[in-house]
């Protein structure tokens, strides 16, 4: 198993950490990944060091992943078996346990903060295809249409899946996602995805899902995933990893143990972020790359 365990920044400082999803990248498009996702980070950062909200910041950060044309989030998401973009993102804050969520969505390139709306609502937490839609359109989102959000890589990643064929290495991944802690100890996560090309229509993965793709709790922490989402969503891998925190292992432990019990049980890989209650963050992986980068007050750091 490939493993990152990391660990930067001191405790009780700010700090957002970001990921452009597990998967394989190839060598020579890696910088690239790394530096889309240092430029997320940072704009999580400014949105920290203005006094915005750990909130403020995940959301922040993912949007700029979403607006990213190499990821598989928002422009650039990859297509379904009918050649479509079915959208699916999550966000939560660990003070009162908010949250909210969009899934199946298509034509609008910012489900992220369509997600946030729904958190701010407060009426429901997901909403799912024509009603995510809605939803976005009574919140004054307004539709791109689908075709701005395709790109060619996104049409050969579903050729490559039709075929068989294993999907070319220089594809970002499954998901994008960020946790922060802010000035104020309050945590947040986000995650955003396409989901898998040549998915079945409807189908949803762990990304909106609370527990499984995201989960934020400031007696504990905040974690988003990335990966085999079925697998996720079965061993509820966001809310696990959480737990683990909750129970005494740092941000890179949790990361780790929880990264190895997904390969132990389930024999499926993927990636995991997290930040603990005292501003400690992690990460592991147990595919080949995963994109991310992290920043707080102590300064930056990126990789794949």
């Amino acid at each position: 198993m490939h493993v990152i365990h990391q660990l930067g920044g001191r405790g009780g400082q700010r700090c957002i950490v970001v990921h452009g999803g597990a998967g394989d990248v190839a060598p020579e498009r890696r910088p690239l990944h790394a530096a889309g996702c240092l430029l997320a980070a940072r704009a999580g950062a400014r949105a920290l060091a203005e006094g915005g909200s750990a909130l403020d910041a995940v959301e922040r950060a993912v949007r700029v992943l979403e607006d990213d044309p190499l990821f598989n989030a928002g422009t650039g998401a990859v297509l379904n078996e009918e050649g479509h973009v079915e959208l699916d993102a999550s966000i939560m804050e660990g003070r009162g346990l908010r949250a909210g969520a969009v899934c199946a969505l298509s034509d609008f390139a910012e489900p992220i903060a369509i997600a946030r709306a729904a958190l701010e609502d407060g009426r429901h937490v997901l909403y799912a295809a024509h009603g995510a839609a809605k939803f976005a359109r009574m919140k004054g989102f307004v539709p791109v249409g689908e075709a701005a959000l395709i790109t060619e890589a996104a049409r050969e990643a579903l050729a490559a899946a039709q075929q068989g064929a294993r999907r070319a290495t220089s594809w970002a991944g499954s998901t994008v996602g960020a946790v922060a802690r802010d000035a104020s100890g309050l945590t947040a996560a986000a995650t955003s995805t396409g989901g898998t090309a040549n998915k079945r229509v409807g189908r949803v993965g762990d990304s909106p899902l609370i527990g499984a793709g995201t989960y934020a709790d400031d007696d504990a922490g905040a974690v988003s995933t990335t990966g085999y989402g079925e697998g996720m969503i079965r061993l509820v891998t966001a809310h696990s990893a959480v737990e683990r925190m909750r129970a005494g292992s740092s941000a890179a432990d949790a990361a780790r143990e929880i990264i190895a019990h997904l390969a132990a049980r389930l024999d499926v890989t993927g990636g995991v972020i997290a930040v603990d209650r005292n501003g400690r963050f992690g990460l592991a992986r147990s595919t080949a790359t995963m994109s991310w980068a992290a920043a707080g007050d102590w300064g930056e750091e990126s990789g794949v």
